[in-house]
């Protein structure tokens, strides 16, 4: 497959020299919004080389599939766990059984388990996520564990050995690091809580690991305080998170809400929020709009979009948010969107509808798109 020309389109990922192998036998697919396109993911890509080393087979659960590199790169059968509909996507084109599962669901358990940890998203993310790890490890199994130094790998790593019992680094290439731990103990670490917060009315439920746990954060205030009136409005929540924007425009008086986002854990964040407050809403699992049905339009999308997808800064996805607003709105219906004051979103904005800027403070500005 060629390169992308589309934010949708499926390729093949540029590989290390070291996996340049898999290239012959049709490579590893990827896209936009999966964590290292277009390429694989560093901490995932040592953790291939290192296991092949290791002599890796048999049954394997991998908690962190992305673009299923470790399916391929090793002899093994793999178990594919994957929480990112971008990722999804493309494990689905790939592979004959692929599992979307939250960290502490049951996907069974494996003598071999697999885990990049993303080192961005927290403590309660990643104690969640080793104690997920740590049911999912048969007793005496394996855990393979990746992660960059710099985003507090070898913190984490002492973590999963103490409540794995033994461990130890086994590669290193810049600041990636592999570790391999041996299951010796039983007792499962404890799963961190479920944040909780009071904010605009609303009940807001936070799993470990998505966006603003403690509070909401200083841009999306920003957009509610200049959201507007969206009384008997069909809104579209993009990117939703915990569910505060679509939550918020509920208690408002919107006719209805759809929220979408990529990460699974935020579509069961968002769904708490709106039961807990009482409210009506749709909450879609979605890569950026593909939840959405050809011809389904509402009068305002406002999002606070993300540019990053893992470690990186990347806006394809955020402007791909732009791009679906645009296909999505009626005419004469708008757009409102909260981002950091340096990211340039006006052009893809200007490219279907008239733009201005409600605000500007803290660093971030609201622009607004009316659809022509």
């Amino acid at each position: 497959m060629a390169d992308p020309s589309a934010y949708t389109d499926i390729f093949r990922a540029k590989l290390p020299p070291k996996l340049a192998d898999l290239d012959a036998v049709g490579g590893v697919l990827t896209k936009a919004g999966v964590r290292g396109a277009p390429g694989v993911d560093d901490a995932q890509a040592l953790l291939a080389i290192a296991m092949r080393k290791d002599g890796a087979e048999g049954k394997l659960i991998d908690l962190t599939a992305m673009g299923g590199l470790l399916g391929l790169a090793l002899d093994v059968q793999p178990r594919l766990v994957e929480r990112s509909m971008a990722a999804l996507l493309v494990l689905d084109e790939q592979f004959d059984v692929v599992h979307a599962a939250l960290p502490g669901e049951d996907v069974g358990t494996a003598p071999t388990v697999a885990l990049v940890l993303s080192g961005d998203r927290g403590n309660a993310h990643t104690e969640a996520m080793l104690a997920w790890a740590h049911s999912a490890t048969d007793l005496g199994g394996t855990l393979y564990l990746a992660g960059d130094k710099s985003k507090g790998f070898e913190r984490y790593f002492k973590w999963a050995r103490e409540a794995y019992g033994s461990g130890e680094v086994i590669a290193r290439d810049g600041g990636m690091r592999v570790g391999r731990l041996v299951k010796e103990r039983p007792d499962p670490p404890a799963f961190p809580a479920v944040a909780t917060y009071e904010a605009h009315g609303l009940h807001v439920h936070v799993l470990p690991g998505v966006f603003s746990a403690s509070g909401v954060d200083v841009a999306s205030e920003l957009l509610l305080e200049h959201l507007g009136d969206v009384s008997a409005k069909r809104v579209l929540d993009l990117g939703c998170g915990a569910g505060v924007l679509g939550g918020v425009a509920a208690r408002r008086g919107a006719g209805a809400v759809t929220l979408l986002d990529d990460d699974l854990l935020a579509v069961e964040s968002a769904r708490r929020t709106l039961s807990a407050s009482e409210f009506a809403g749709d909450v879609r699992h979605s890569d950026v709009a593909s939840a959405l049905q050809d011809g389904e339009t509402f009068d305002l999308v406002v999002s606070n979009p993300p540019f990053h997808v893992g470690r990186r800064v990347v806006l394809s996805v955020a402007r791909e948010f732009v791009r679906a607003a645009g296909r999505h709105l009626t005419p004469g219906g708008e757009m409102r969107l909260v981002a950091n004051d340096f990211l340039p979103y006006e052009d893809e904005l200007s490219a279907w509808g008239r733009v201005s800027t409600l605000a500007r403070a803290k660093g971030f500005k609201v622009l607004r798109a009316v659809k022509s």
